[in-house]
């Protein structure tokens, strides 16, 4: 069987610039390009986080919950950029050794978290 990974991951943003600057306030993710007012894309460590028009998205595409990780010292600063950048924080989940998920809406009404392993994994 082929390996499979992820390339990206893509939301659809309603307003573009918008999303654009809570993503890079909230995450503090440089943009790595952007085509116009259709896509832009997050430069990331290992993979792709980008937002798309509704005319560049897959016809009918519908929600996406990304998760975004950091470290486990960083769970706090990252909480207060994403609540000073106008996300909400819904709900935090201690899995004990495994770490903390946070679960945010992002302006538009967008689900995602972040995750941050415990510190001894």
């Amino acid at each position: 069987m082929a390996e499979v990974d992820i390339q990206s991951v893509y939301l659809v943003a309603k307003d573009m610039a918008k999303l654009e600057d809570f993503y890079a306030s909230a995450l503090g993710m440089p943009v790595q390009f952007r085509d116009e007012n259709k896509w832009t894309q997050f430069r990331l460590q290992r993979s792709a986080f980008a937002l798309s028009s509704a005319e560049e998205a897959a016809q009918g595409a519908v929600g996406a919950v990304p998760v975004f990780q950091v470290a486990g010292e960083a769970q706090t600063e990252v909480r207060q950029n994403i609540l000073s950048a106008g996300g909400q924080l819904l709900a935090q989940r201690d899995m004990g050794t495994h770490g903390v998920v946070a679960t945010y809406k992002d302006p538009e009404e967008n689900i995602f978290q972040v995750f941050s392993k415990s510190p001894a994994h």
